[in-house]
């Protein structure tokens, strides 16, 4: 079979990044696939993959230089942008046609409306990482009425040739499948990680540890709200934040602000992040929302019980209530403190709820997952050549 991916870059740190190296690695590598990615606008000379990419897969960049058009002002950056989108269009029909591929992905965020219009004989399939509700939403936004009103209209309307022009779509999770309805047809087949864990947590630190993208998105300023309340009831528990982003220095600033430093502390991306699991004793994901939650996977593998808001989507189908964790209504920051609290206190419950944490992680095992994609593709495939 052969199967070609298009993304914009591999050269961005994260979760629809990872995963879909890891999903490309595997098909190349254990299923035996022919698999391409087709990375849009990389240079990859200029800017390398950031995860591991087998040499079984086969990596072609269009090298587009889009990001050239915010070097002009207006008029002459909209006609930079579409020269950009012309020069996409051209040269991605012309690499998918003479690949010739079975299976053709494009993932939700980026140009799918393109990917699923381009005329060849594959069977076009988007996978939704960031979920529909999210998706193009970041677009625009900081602008005048007209361009978030023009944002607004050409959201609907990409969104709406995904759904007509894709054979499936496929969501990493149930409440994004609902989403979906007017999609030919949705499948959910959830994330995995292969981080390998080479040593579980004990619990029996007095460290609590969260990792993301320093972005709005994740949170990060309500976990820090949620930690003065923490903080106050016990003061001898630490905070280890990992990660980069626009948003780091606010969220220091905050951190001081609150009278947290030293408490807790701002780390780098590391890249053997199970031993910062391992020495943790919980994990908090604050996310305001998700298109899955990667990290939980991760941190659960580790043995760490987690408490997490019930953002959507994601958190809810991967963490059970009071079962390995707790989940907490969205933007509830006190009770999120009180469950933190909770945990912090009863070292048989973080234990008993890391036990768990392993457990629930299993059913997210690599094998598991990719066996679910197999199925898909090469039912799809089936069912493409009977038409």
């Amino acid at each position: 079979m052969k199967i070609v991916y298009v993304i914009d870059t591999l050269a961005s740190k994260g979760g629809a990044e990872r995963i879909l190296c890891d999903k490309m690695n595997y098909m190349a590598e254990h299923f035996g696939y022919d698999v391409y990615v087709v990375t849009c606008y990389q240079h990859p000379h200029i800017a390398p993959n950031v995860y591991y990419l087998s040499d079984k897969v086969t990596q072609i960049d269009l090298c587009i230089r889009y990001y050239r058009q915010y070097t002009f002002r207006y008029p002459q950056r909209l006609w930079v942008k579409y020269s950009a989108y012309r020069k996409l269009v051209h040269d991605l029909t012309e690499v998918v046609q003479r690949i010739d591929p079975d299976i053709l992905v494009g993932v939700g965020y980026f140009n799918a409306d393109v990917i699923t219009s381009l005329k060849c004989r594959a069977v076009k399939i988007v996978e939704s990482h960031e979920a529909r509700i999210y998706t193009l939403t970041n677009k625009g936004l900081a602008r005048n009425f007209l361009s978030r009103a023009f944002m607004k209209v050409y959201r609907l309307s990409y969104l709406r040739r995904v759904e007509r022009q894709a054979d499936v779509v496929v969501t990493l999770t149930q409440g994004d499948a609902r989403e979906w309805k007017k999609a030919k047809r949705v499948e959910v087949i959830p994330n995995f990680t292969v981080m390998p864990v080479i040593k579980l947590s004990t619990c029996e630190n007095k460290r609590v540890v969260a990792v993301g993208r320093l972005e709005w998105q994740k949170g990060f300023d309500r976990l820090i709200e949620a930690w003065t309340i923490v903080y106050s009831r016990y003061p001898d528990w630490h905070l280890d934040i990992f990660g980069s982003g626009a948003l780091e220095h606010d969220l220091k600033c905050r951190i001081d602000a609150c009278g947290l430093d030293g408490i807790v502390a701002i780390h780098p991306f590391v890249t053997d992040i199970n031993v910062e699991y391992s020495e943790g004793s919980i994990f908090a994901l604050s996310s305001r929302y998700e298109g899955f939650g990667l990290v939980l996977l991760e941190a659960m593998k580790s043995g760490l019980p987690c408490v997490t808001f019930d953002c959507p989507f994601g958190p809810g189908d991967i963490v059970e209530d009071n079962q390995n964790g707790f989940v907490v209504k969205n933007n509830n920051i006190t009770t999120f403190a009180d469950k933190l609290c909770q945990l912090i206190e009863d070292i048989n419950l973080r234990k008993r709820f890391s036990q768990a944490s392993v457990e629930r992680a299993r059913l997210y095992d690599v094998e598991k997952i990719m066996n679910r994609w197999k199925t898909l593709y090469e039912g799809c495939l089936a069912e493409h050549r009977k038409d």
